[in-house]
């Protein structure tokens, strides 16, 4: 019997792979690109997995692919951009998954706002703007400065603007005029605060967190993620409280069922959402979950994937560590990628540093805004969270891509 991935994240196949064999199935990735999973195909033994090439945008290919897969058992997916897709195909074939209506409303970011303002479970509802000039003052109006724009169908920190003052909501929306939307740009208010995401697991009622993940950021207006660490310490009665809250969270979000990765604000008032993933971290947040709880974590998309409650749901967790912070390398540039300095350095730092590359010496780099600009990420651990992201940053300070011409 098989076990098939519509895409996935760029990391963590080679433990699908291994908690779909656990499970008594064969994973089977369906593609549209090899090259998202250079590092984990190059890794891999060549029989570790099934790999078909097939056009993943396209439902038709995707759906005739699927009926020439040898005894399909369960279908799973960890992206956002086919998350949707993964729900639809699930439900024609009579497999277990998501509800399609309620992967759609979490698709939608305004929607996901709206719905938990009118739950009280966040200060501002979300408000739609029209890209260019003619958008400001409905910002300045409904939600006021600082605010937050945003992509309703975004993913990887694309078209996500932070504006302070008039002069950056002006350049943001012209930014947001010429870019290709995936869906609608909407605005809410800004929420102070440092940035964390909590990583849980539900199944009909019951949503458990697995931990809390440290987040940073760059401090351009255009948000862009730079490192994060885990697991986040913290006293007991402060994990049960964000334990609740995000619960409550994802029941008005309509998600049930799988891993939630919730990225929040940690505000003077207490948690805030940013927004809701129904999937595991992207990154590296697998991985580090993996190694810090002891236990493959994946196991529980497969027991979800065969419709059975996950058993990480009751099964105690590792505490004891160690802990682990990753770093992004960004190009500084565009450009084609030759290759890095530095990364025969990161043996001499301590933390069993590890370099993970996203990208090949080749390759173009043609975004440098948002994480299409990541070349790779150095993974460092220690006894804390807070040690661990500082072993890591220091390693890859050192790592600096090195590009030619233009892209």
């Amino acid at each position: 019997m098989t076990i098939v991935a519509l895409e996935s994240l760029s990391f963590g196949l080679g433990r699908m792979a291994e908690a779909a064999a656990e499970a008594g199935h064969r994973l089977c990735l369906l593609t549209g690109d090899r090259s998202v999973y250079r590092h984990e195909l190059a890794v891999l033994p060549p029989e570790a997995l099934d790999v078909v090439d097939v056009d993943t945008m396209d439902q038709e290919a995707t759906r005739r692919a699927l009926a020439a897969v040898p005894g399909l058992a369960g279908l799973i997916n960890t992206t956002d951009t086919w998350s949707l897709p993964a729900a639809e195909l699930a439900a024609e074939l009579g497999l277990p998954g998501a509800d399609p209506g309620a992967v759609r409303l979490l698709r939608n970011k305004r929607r996901v706002r709206d719905a938990l303002h009118v739950r009280g479970l966040s200060r501002s509802a979300a408000v739609s703007v029209p890209p260019g000039p003619e958008g400001a003052g409905e910002v300045l109006r409904a939600v006021g400065l600082p605010a937050v724009l945003k992509d309703s169908a975004g993913t990887s920190s694309r078209s996500v603007w932070i504006v302070h003052d008039e002069e950056a909501l002006h350049r943001a929306l012209a930014e947001a005029a010429r870019q290709r939307l995936a869906g609608e740009l909407f605005a809410e208010a800004f929420l102070a605060g440092p940035l964390y995401s909590a990583e849980t697991l539900s199944w009909d009622g019951t949503t458990r967190l697995l931990g809390v993940l440290s987040r940073q950021t760059s401090r351009a207006a255009v948000v862009r993620e730079e490192a994060a660490a885990f697991p986040v310490a913290l006293a007991q009665g402060e994990r049960a409280g964000i334990e609740a809250w995000v619960g409550q969270v994802l029941a008005a979000a309509g998600h049930s069922r799988g891993f939630a990765h919730v990225e929040f604000v940690l505000t003077a008032d207490g948690p805030e959402l940013v927004e809701v993933n129904r999937r595991i971290g992207g990154a590296l947040v697998g991985e580090v979950l993996c190694r810090t709880l002891r236990t493959n974590v994946y196991r529980a998309m497969m027991d979800e994937a065969l419709g059975r409650r996950p058993a990480l749901l009751d099964t105690p967790l590792h505490t004891g560590g160690p802990a682990y912070g990753f770093v992004l390398v960004y190009a500084e540039r565009p450009g084609v990628l030759k290759g890095w300095h530095g990364l025969d350095e990161l043996g001499t730092f301590p933390g069993a540093v590890e370099w993970f590359p996203v990208r090949e010496p080749g390759e173009s780099v043609l975004h440098v805004g948002d994480q299409r600009g990541c070349t790779g990420m150095v993974l460092a651990e220690a006894r804390t969270a807070e040690l661990a992201q500082h072993r890591a940053w220091s390693a890859a300070v050192r790592v600096r891509p090195v590009l030619a011409g233009p892209a």
